[in-house]
């Protein structure tokens, strides 16, 4: 059995939360044309691995750059994108359902002057499993944050992705052996067993 919380819209601790970083984007930026092909590889892995969580009710945040919009909100993002070549098929694949979270964030951390420390001790997260773009910059900022407070780390290596297969590779490896986090394929992640850990 979950451990039972009295929080609103939480009916389960799950004690694990499954983090998308910055994937929702129309890749206009510096580098955006070498990042894409390998974001829609791993856009394609984590479609998959979103709906193995939601069979676990394992809770989905998206922690997402607001391109220095500070009047966007994330939902204005998501339709933003959809108009967009690259975007969107991003957005097909990833598209966030209405028991979503969603945190805006003005820098590489998805824990840098955000509220996800917040949200993840509402949800009494404990473990998270970070996917994302890129591997070598957000990604890692952020499992360095998370590192720092004490989250067990989960990086799935199809999950994430770089500019180019050898810095994202070097990246993994890093937080690997500096950060402790399990680096293996997201068809290996056994999620049930993850859920359970902490009991």
């Amino acid at each position: 059995m979950s451990e039972k919380n009295s929080h609103p819209h939480v009916h389960d601790y799950e004690h694990v939360a499954l983090l998308f970083v910055d994937m929702i984007s129309d890749f206009s930026f510096e580098d955006g044309e070498r990042l894409f092909p390998h974001t829609l590889k791993a856009a394609k892995k984590m479609a998959k691995l979103k709906t193995r969580a939601k069979e676990l009710n394992i809770p989905i945040l998206y922690v997402n750059d607001n391109y220095g919009r500070w009047q966007s909100d994330f939902p204005g993002i998501v339709e933003e994108m959809k108009q967009s070549e690259q975007g969107k098929k991003i957005v097909h694949l990833l598209q966030p359902d209405d028991d979503d979270y969603f945190i805006l964030k003005p820098q590489y951390s998805a824990f840098f002057m955000t509220p996800l420390e917040l949200l993840l001790n509402y949800l009494n997260v404990k473990s998270l499993i970070i996917c994302g773009v890129a591997g070598n910059m957000c990604i890692h900022f952020t499992a360095n944050d998370a590192f720092m407070r004490g989250y067990k780390l989960y990086i799935p290596s199809d999950c994430t992705a770089s500019n180019s297969r050898e810095e994202n590779d070097k990246a993994l490896h890093l937080m690997a052996h500096v950060l402790k986090a399990t680096i293996q394929p997201s068809e290996e992640l056994d999620l049930e067993a993850i859920k359970h850990e902490w009991r």
